[in-house]
């Protein structure tokens, strides 16, 4: 099945005595065994199963190619739950421009515990040159948080695999219908589930998909069911009832973007756009390799400094001037003020995650602000 069907089919798991098209919210946290001791019904705790949890890792393993996935209580947990599965000290190769929530786990939570490296993985012999004998993992986001740096996919896997060293993407950016970074050669695929998964800004979740069930992801399923840190039944069942949209929203997402994006690369108050659809984007052309389309997120640097920034943001009126991405409506943040004084986002870099609202009326609301 295409995308566009399995977003709407993939979750209807649940089959009721009652005959419900859309599965149900399954609030049980228990579930009957049989008389031989086993549990007839597939759950036994929803700590460890739940059918709305059942229903969306199904649905989001299809849509990305995947063997199975795990489904957390938020992007951020995937993380944790990825770098827990590592032995200690272990070594990480990963972005010089991530997420920096992610990026402040390794540099807060596992600093003792395991070793890392922030690099430029545009460079692929940079990649080469940074494996260690004990490099365990190779993470990667593309396009990243918040410089929109592509990074190629089916070129790092084959390094990866050369070393036998699993290879996790951070896939949020795209969705599952944009790219398919198993597709390319990727073992594990992230997404924050709170972005476009969702896509109203109303539910907070992650999760990790597998190309295949093996020791590192038994791992991995083992710190989900047994820490405990998963969705509750409402929030898988808003997520997989938010899937059914995701191509359609998606499709919207891309064609405001660009557009939003060719605006702001012509304005006379705007320095730079990083947008992977402009040809003017440093990786355009991996970005076209691999992606089926560009998204709704870029960033962009305001002539001037972060009170000029500032002032931008302080002007829109249409935009939500909020941290996240992914939702309907329009969103502006100045990260470098997020991320804290440590951060080497510009100071006068704004990130935008342009929603569904008329493009005319966003851009409309931008001419405004900028001046």
């Amino acid at each position: 099945m295409k995308p566009e069907t399995l977003a709407i089919h993939a979750s209807n798991l649940v089959k009721t005595t009652t005959g419900d098209v859309t599965p149900p919210i399954n609030l049980s946290t228990t579930f009957f065994r049989g008389e031989d001791g086993g549990y007839p019904g597939g759950h036994m705790y929803s700590r460890v199963s739940n059918p709305n949890r059942s229903a969306l890792e199904n649905t989001v393993a299809k849509l990305e190619y995947g063997e199975d996935a795990a489904a957390f209580s938020s992007g951020n947990t995937c993380g944790l739950a990825m770098f827990q599965a590592l032995k200690p000290c272990s070594h990480i190769i990963a972005p010089d421009d991530m997420y920096w929530g992610i990026k402040k786990q390794l540099l807060t939570i596992f600093n003792e515990s395991l070793e890392f490296d922030f690099i430029d993985q545009t460079d692929l012999n940079l990649i080469k040159a940074s494996i260690k004998p004990n490099t365990q993992l190779i993470w990667i986001e593309t396009p990243s948080n918040p410089l929109l740096k592509v990074t190629d996919i089916e070129e790092i896997a084959k390094i990866a695999k050369a070393k036998n060293i699993p290879l996790v993407c951070d896939s949020t950016f795209a969705s599952p219908i944009l790219q398919n970074p198993i597709l390319l050669g990727a073992d594990i695929v992230m997404h924050s589930s709170t972005k476009y998964l969702g896509g109203h800004s109303d539910v907070l979740g992650g999760i990790l998909v597998t190309a295949k069930k093996d020791e590192l992801w038994d791992r991995i399923k083992n710190i989900q069911q047994t820490g405990g840190a998963v969705p509750a039944p409402f929030d898988c069942f808003l997520l997989t009832r938010s899937i059914k949209t995701l191509a359609y929203r998606m499709k919207g997402h891309c064609e405001n973007g660009k557009k939003v994006a060719d605006y702001l690369n012509q304005h006379p108050n705007v320095e730079a756009v990083f947008y992977p659809g402009l040809e003017s984007h440093p990786q355009h052309e991996i970005a076209k390799k691999q992606m089926k389309d560009f998204s709704g997120m870029m960033s962009f640097l305001v002539k001037g400094d972060a009170a000029a920034a500032h002032k931008v943001v302080n002007k829109v009126q249409l935009f939500a001037q909020a941290t996240s991405l992914g939702g309907v409506e329009s969103l502006i943040e100045h990260r470098y003020s997020v991320e804290g004084p440590d951060s080497t986002t510009p100071k006068n870099l704004l990130r935008i995650s342009v929603g569904l609202e008329h493009v005319e009326d966003i851009i409309a609301d931008l001419a405004q602000a900028l001046g």
